[in-house]
């Protein structure tokens, strides 16, 4: 039997707190506008389906006891993390004349679906919250368990939906287009502290 309650309310909990795909979003809705960070939240349910899919065929508990696959995940993660930060940084700290936005090769519908696929695949925690968040919510042993998991796993990408709608809601509100540089500048140099940061917290974490 599924508690449904209890999972929604975990769920979107885990989906509220700002994460790194959270922060693409806000920051894609900044630079980029609504339709560009709305297509980035469709790459980042892509690697979630696929992610739960692993969970729902038992290949989740699978890796999460592998240490050798989850450290190498774990360092992809971190490497790609900190690549993010330092391109933000280079944004930020790029010369530009004032109000005059400077153009942007990531911007493009299909560099920001891949970047949101990559942080999202890429990350280790996201595979322990799913090996480890669906299973608590429903008998696993019970007939048609892998029903009920892939179950759980939509109705959290329901969810993640809403929820990153809101983060580009916000980020529209700060400006989705015709903002000025300077304030795209601080943007790009916030976002690029906090990716270091995170590349730097899952670089110290210990997933075992």
């Amino acid at each position: 039997m599924t508690d449904w309650a209890g999972y929604i309310g975990a769920a979107m909990l885990v989906s509220l707190i700002p994460g790194a795909n959270q922060l693409l979003g806000l920051g894609n809705a900044v630079r980029y506008g609504t339709a560009r960070a709305v297509a980035g939240v469709a790459g980042r349910l892509a690697a979630f389906v696929v992610l739960i899919g692993l969970v729902v065929a038992g290949l989740g508990a699978v890796l999460i006891t592998s240490g050798t696959a989850l450290e190498t995940i774990k360092w992809v993660g971190v490497v790609y993390l900190a690549w993010l930060g330092v391109s933000s940084l280079r944004r930020g700290l790029r010369p530009a004349d004032p109000g005059v936005a400077p153009a942007d090769a990531g911007g493009s519908f299909r560099a920001i679906v891949t970047r949101e696929f990559a942080v999202a695949i890429s990350n280790p925690k996201a595979l322990l919250l799913f090996a480890a968040l669906l299973p608590q919510f429903t008998d696993t042993t019970a007939p048609g368990a892998s029903l009920d998991l892939a179950l759980l796993g939509a109705v959290y990408l329901v969810i993640e939906l809403v929820v990153g709608l809101g983060y580009i809601g916000v980020g529209r509100r700060l400006g989705a287009t015709g903002i000025p540089t300077r304030t795209r500048r601080r943007v790009d140099l916030g976002t690029g502290v906090v990716f270091l940061c995170l590349a730097g917290i899952l670089a110290a974490d210990d997933l075992s």
